[in-house]
Parts: structure tokens; sequence; C-alpha cells
């Protein structure tokens, strides 16, 4: 419908008005001069303003303000001399204006006074007689001769919300945009909530206009109307929150790291943010990832370290490099952590971490985050405490605010989802020596060793993911923490148990039913001289370390502290399987894509 003389008339006017409120508002007064000429002298002007520039409100800007010296009057009491002498409201000045709206630009008009639509996501959708706005992606369009049917989702909600669009009710740009629509379209559409008549669906938004905001081929669009693998939709990650499976994902993460914060904040924790590169190894296994700026594409530009007879070794030179020293990206913020704690008290950190690992598992991410709570004058006891306490807070929100996403896991996923849930949150976890486990273990296994990939369980042995699910699913069928563990298989800075001449450690692992391991923790080493010894055990260089080993040497005290996988965790509460559908860009081995 082409548009008549009153409108462009009027939006000219219009253009060149707002065009002026804005050059005010932004201390333009040569621009705001200039525009001033053309839109207070009314339609003639504004069509002369726009036809001699030859684009419309772009080359009035560098007009001088001497050309627009017979401004009128109204003009001059705001910009004297080419200086604005007062701040004109644009809003004011807008709705000062004399020129009447043609009918056909009522919407414009509207939306310019601020009296647009309030918008409304789908997941607080609820009847009301207001116009309000819906905007989202298309996931269906259902066409019949009176009406249309559009299922619109805003990644608010699972089910989206459906538009209903009578034909004779709509104007001419709706019916327009209604034929174009297919999936995947971005739209924004127009109406009242309204009591759904259909009975998948408790309400409905009842449209009286609809605008398609971005277009959507469907020949090319990767996300057909039908159900896609998860190994699929990993090669298209930046479209895949689009899907139902990693937009509930989404949402559940998102809430369980809220209500970590929320947990940590109500407890009286500090978060604390720790660097991502570092030149410690927190746990002593060297799968790092290291940081360089040194030219590896040119290998003989890169200068060799050299021993202390001149001679050149095969290493790098990292006293050249950025940091004057070998530098990675951290596996853990623990360390840092500690030096917070050691005067804050309790304090927590909640970032990604990085570990040069060559696992293609389900469970195993090349970068993944880590929540990980330290607390001083505490013990053992206490990080299981506390790790017991957060996890059924934060899964207790989950249950409570993500109903629909986690209906929609056990309907498709896990069937027993929601009841292992609860059971976590209500059941008190088991507590077990990492001794009573082995001795479990091997009672269970002697009955028929073939069941087993290994069945061969000792003191000193590090369990596999399927000795951790038979602890928690089948022998406690319960969250259980194991603790006591062989000081050989843990790391350096936990503290040497007393008891039994050193040979275990204070430290735990929880284990929980689907998943295995999902949280790990110790009671720090705070004896200088102990530490030490181990680190040296463990070839590990002291130096590297000396700010840590000023915490023993300065007011030392006993503290603990855990860290929680969160991805993990995500694939636990989702009752997912694969770990790389629990965050939105997965990195391991071979992949880096996005």
């Amino acid at each position: 419908m082409a548009p008549t003389k009153a409108r462009r008339n009027w939006t000219r006017t219009m253009a060149s008005r707002a065009c002026l409120a804005a050059a005010v508002a932004a201390g333009s007064p040569r621009a705001a001069a200039a525009f001033g000429a053309g839109a207070f002298r009314g339609v003639a002007s504004s069509r002369a303003l726009s036809t001699t520039s030859g684009r419309v409100g772009i080359a009035a800007f560098s007009r001088p303000a001497s050309r627009c010296e017979n401004a009128p009057s109204a003009l001059a009491g705001g910009i004297v001399a080419g200086r604005a002498s007062r701040v004109v409201d644009p809003v004011r000045l807008r709705m000062s204006s004399s020129v009447e709206a043609p009918a056909e630009a009522e919407e414009t008009t509207k939306a310019a006074s601020g009296t647009s639509p309030r918008r409304v996501k789908t997941v607080d959708a609820e009847v009301s007689e207001d116009t309000v706005s819906v905007k989202g992606w298309v996931r269906t369009v259902r066409k019949q001769k009176t009406l249309a049917f559009v299922e619109v989702n805003d990644g608010s909600s699972m089910g989206g919300i459906q538009c209903v669009l009578p034909f004779d009710q709509v104007d001419e740009a709706t019916l327009e945009a209604i034929d174009k629509l297919a999936t995947g379209c971005s739209i924004d559409a127009t109406g009242q909530i309204v009591k759904s008549q259909g009975g998948k669906q408790s309400v409905e938004l009842s449209a009286t206009s609809l605008r398609i905001v971005g277009t959507c081929p469907g020949e090319t669009f990767p996300l057909a109307k039908k159900r896609h693998s998860l190994e699929y939709l990993r090669t298209i990650a930046h479209l895949r929150p689009r899907t139902n499976t990693i937009a509930a994902v989404s949402r559940v993460r998102s809430t369980l790291a809220g209500s970590i914060h929320a947990f940590f904040q109500g407890e009286g924790f500090q978060y604390v943010q720790t660097p991502l590169i570092t030149a410690s190894d927190c746990e002593g296994a060297g799968e790092m990832f290291r940081v360089t700026t040194l030219d590896t594409d040119d290998i003989a530009s890169i200068p060799r370290a050299k021993d202390e007879d001149g001679k050149e070794l095969p290493s790098a030179d990292y006293a050249e490099d950025f940091f004057g020293k070998a530098a990675f990206l951290t596996v853990s913020g623990q360390l840092g952590g500690e030096t917070h704690a050691c005067a804050l008290g309790d304090v927590y950190t909640f970032g990604p971490t990085f570990r040069a690992e060559n696992s293609q598992t389900t469970r195993h991410l090349a970068e993944f985050w880590m929540v990980e709570p330290e607390m001083a004058f505490a013990d053992l006891t206490s990080a299981m405490d506390n790790a017991e306490a957060m996890l059924k807070s934060v899964v207790g929100a989950t249950l409570e605010k993500c109903d629909e996403d986690l209906t929609f896991f056990a309907k498709f996923f896990d069937k027993g989802l929601k009841d292992r849930l609860e059971k976590l949150v209500n059941k008190p976890f088991v507590r077990v020596s990492y001794r009573e486990a082995i001795g479990y273990l091997q009672e269970e296994i002697a009955k028929d060793p073939s069941k087993w990939q290994f069945p061969e369980v000792e003191f000193g042995t590090d369990l596999a993911t399927e000795h951790e699910r038979w602890l928690a699913e089948t022998k406690f069928d319960s969250a259980v923490f194991v603790y006591n563990y062989p000081k050989k298989i843990k790391s350096f800075y936990m503290r040497d148990n007393d008891e039994d001449g050193g040979e275990t450690v204070n430290a735990m692992d929880l284990l929980v039913p689907g998943v295995g391991e999902l949280v790990g923790g110790s009671q720090r080493e705070e004896r200088l001289d102990v530490l030490v010894d181990k680190m040296k055990e463990l070839d590990l260089d002291v130096d590297d370390y000396w700010w840590y080993l000023d915490l023993r040497r300065f007011g030392s005290v006993p503290h603990a502290g855990y860290g929680l996988g969160f991805e993990r965790l995500v694939t636990y509460v989702c009752g997912i399987e694969n770990i790389r559908d629990a965050i939105a860009f997965p990195r391991y081995p071979g992949n880096a894509e996005f």
C-alpha cells in the first residue's frame, strides 16, 4: 500500500524535528540550528531540506549555523548565536508539534510518545486486558481459512506461547507478514493475553499485529522441525540454544549458578575472583595449557635456556617471555582462594578452569567452571557439612524454580530424575572411610569379577566411575562422602592424617547416583615443614610457591575447602549423560570451534 501525500509530508517533518531534538540533547548547537530552520517552517521547508541535501537528515549536520539565521523565534529561545542557552526537552519539543499525524501514522506516533505496548516474556504471560508485545522466534506456523496460529518461543520458558491471528482483525502488513513466516523467524506480535481455547496451554496471545524482525530461509535453516541428535547439535552450537533440550539446560544452569551465589552469600562467604593465568600447578599433575607470546610460528626465533656453562638447552628461555617466566591457564582457583580465606575467613571462587587432559570421555572438558569455597579455622568435617548444605540448598531451589524444564528431562532423558533429586535434598548424605569403601567393593566384586571393567581393587586404588556409582547407586542409594584417601593418589596440599602415620590424608570425595564423583575436597596442610617436604617429594619448585608458603609462615590456621565441577552438577541435575551438552561451547581435544 503506497503512502499517502499526507503521510509523506508528516514523516519528513517529524524526521527533522526528531533530529533537532537529538542534536540539542546531545549538545550540538550547530546541528540543532541547521535542523531548526526546517523543523519549524512546516512541510514545505522539510521537503526542501531533504531534497537539497539529497539525503534526508544527514547532510544538514554539516551546514554552517550562519545559513540558519532566519530560524523562527521559537527556536531562538533555545539557541542564541549558535549556542544552546538552555536544555530543550526532546520529548516536549516533539509533543509541541502543531502538525497533525495522519491516521496511517497513528502507530508510529504512539511509539514515539512512549505508549508502545509493554513487552511480556512468555514465562510471565497471564490473562490481562492490557495490550502487550511478545517477541521471540517462530517454532511453528499453522494457517487456516480465517486465521493463523503461530507458536513463538522467547527462551524464557519451555512452551512459549501461541499467537492467534484472525485475518479479519489484523492490518494488511500483518497479513503480508503471515505469508512470509517460517520456522526460525524472529517476530514482534502485539495483542492481549487471553485464556486459551485449546487444551495444550492455559493462555494465548490474541494478536492484532505481527511484524517480522528477522527472516529465516527455511531451505537453509539447520534446525528443521524434527528431533535432532545431541551429537549433531554440537556441530551447530551457535544455534542449539533454540532447541528445547539445550534451552532447558541453559535455564537450569542459570538457576544453579544463581542459587550457588545465593547460598554462599547467605552464609557470609566473600566472593573472590582468582587469576586465570598462573605459574603454579595446583594439582601437581602437569596437565596445563601454556600461555606465551613467544613466536611459535618461528621456532628458530625462540630464545633457548642455558645451563650454568652457558650451553643452550632444548627448552625455551621463558625469562624472555611476556611474564618473565613460564605461565599457564589455571587448573583451579583454590590456592588463590586460600590467601583470602586466611584473611577474610570464609570465601568462595566461581570461575573457569582449564586442564590439558587428553580425554574424550563424557565426563571431561578442557575448559570448565569450578565452585571452590575455602574456610578458615575449619577441618574436613566442616567442609563436608558445608558441601552437603550447599547441594541441598541449590538443588532444592532448582526443583522449585525449574519444574517445567525438569519435567521435560524426566520425560525424555531420565524418568527417575525428580525422585533422585528429591532424595538428595531430603536424605542425609552417607559418610564412609576409603578403607571401608574398598572393603565393600572387594566383597561385591568377588561375587562375579566378570561384571566389572576394573575388578582389581585394593588400598591405593584410585576409584573408577563404576566403583563410585556402585557405592552411590547400589550400596547406599544415596549421596556418599568417601574420606581419608591414600596420600599417594591425592594432591600435595592435603593435610596428612596423624593417626595412621601419614598413610592417608584428610581428603574427601562426594559421590552421587548417576554421575559418580561430584565434589572433591580436603583439609589443607597448614604445617610449613610438612608441606615443604611433600612438595620436594613431588619435585615441585618451592620457589614458585613462596607466596603460598607464606600463609604458613605468618599466622597459619587450620583451613579446609572443596571444589565442585559445575558442569558435572548441571549434567546431574538435568539427567543428561554427556558433559559437552552442559556448557555453551564445549572445549575438548580436537575441538575449539565457535
